[in-house]
C-alpha cells in the first residue's frame, strides 16, 4: 500500500486532530500496540503518515468491536488486509446508518402521536430506548459476545437492582475523592471499605470475567469524558482504590 509521506507529528497534535486523548496515544505506545516510528533528539514521540494509518486501522477494528489485544494480534499478523477492513468497516457503519434511521422513524412516529393527543404506550418508548442503546458509541469498546453477557446480567440483576447501583456510584465516588483530598493513606480501614465496596459493584456489573473488566478499563483510558465526568479524574480514583486493595492483601 502507497501512503502518500507528510511531516510527522507530536503526540498533541496527533491527539488533537484525531480526537483521542494523549493518554490512550501513550498507552498505545506502552503495550506496544502503535509505536511512534521517530523521536526528537529530546525524546519526544514523532508520527509518520504509516504511523496514522495504523491508527485509522486500530480505530476502525476497535469500532467493530475487537478487544485492543485482538487489534493487535490482526494487525501484526501475515497477510493482514487493509482494503478488506475497510470494507468491513464499511459494512458496520451500513448497519449503524439503518439503526439511526429505525431511531429517526420511532421519535418522529411517536412525536406525530403526541402532537395529535394520540396515547402512547410505555411499551413503545420501552423498544425505542432500546434502538438508543443499541446505538450508544460506548458500546463499541465490548465485543458481541461482552454485550450479550452484559445485557443478560443486567436481566438477571433487574431494574430495580441496577437504579440502586446507579444511584450508589456517585456516592462511593465523592467518598473515595473526599479520602484522597484528604491525604487519607490507602492503607486506612476506611479506605479499605469504600475500595471494597467499589469493586464488589464493579464485579456486580462485569460479573468477574476479566475480559470485561479489560474492556471498562479500555473505555476509562480512551475516552477524555464519560456521561460528563472528566476521566482523568476517575482513573486517579481507581489507581487510588487499586492501592487500596493492594495494601489489603499484604501480609500484616
Amino acid at each position: 500500500m502507497k501512503i502518500q509521506q507528510t511531516a510527522a507529528l507530536k503526540v498533541g497534535e496527533l491527539a488533537k486532530q484525531t480526537r483521542l486523548s494523549v493518554r490512550a496515544l501513550h498507552y498505545y505506545d506502552e503495550i506496544g500496540l502503535l509505536s511512534p516510528s521517530r523521536r526528537t533528539e529530546s525524546g519526544h514521540r514523532l508520527y509518520t503518515a504509516g504511523d496514522v494509518v495504523r491508527l485509522q486501522q486500530i480505530k476502525s477494528l476497535r469500532y467493530l468491536g475487537f478487544s485492543l489485544e485482538e487489534i493487535q494480534e490482526t494487525l501484526d499478523r501475515p497477510g493482514f488486509s487493509p482494503r478488506r477492513l475497510i470494507k468491513l468497516h464499511l459494512l458496520r457503519l451500513r448497519e449503524q446508518i439503518e439503526l439511526q434511521q429505525k431511531l429517526c422513524d420511532r421519535l418522529e412516529e411517536i412525536a406525530a402521536r403526541l402532537s395529535s393527543k394520540e396515547e402512547v404506550s410505555a411499551e413503545e418508548f420501552v423498544r425505542t430506548m432500546e434502538v438508543i442503546r443499541m446505538s450508544e458509541r460506548l458500546w463499541e469498546y465490548y465485543t458481541p459476545e461482552q454485550r450479550e453477557e452484559i445485557e443478560e446480567r443486567g436481566r438477571a440483576l433487574g431494574e430495580e437492582r441496577i437504579r440502586q447501583v446507579e444511584a450508589e456510584w456517585p456516592e462511593l465516588m465523592e467518598q473515595v475523592r473526599a479520602e484522597m483530598e484528604a491525604g487519607t493513606e490507602p492503607s486506612n480501614e476506611r479506605v479499605q471499605r469504600l475500595a471494597k465496596r467499589w469493586m464488589e459493584l464493579l464485579r456486580e456489573f462485569t460479573g468477574g470475567n476479566p475480559e470485561i473488566e479489560r474492556s471498562v478499563r479500555n473505555v476509562w483510558q480512551q475516552e477524555e469524558t464519560i456521561h460528563g465526568m472528566d476521566t482523568g479524574q476517575m482513573w486517579e480514583m481507581v489507581e487510588y482504590v487499586s492501592r487500596a486493595m493492594a495494601a489489603s492483601e499484604e501480609p500484616e
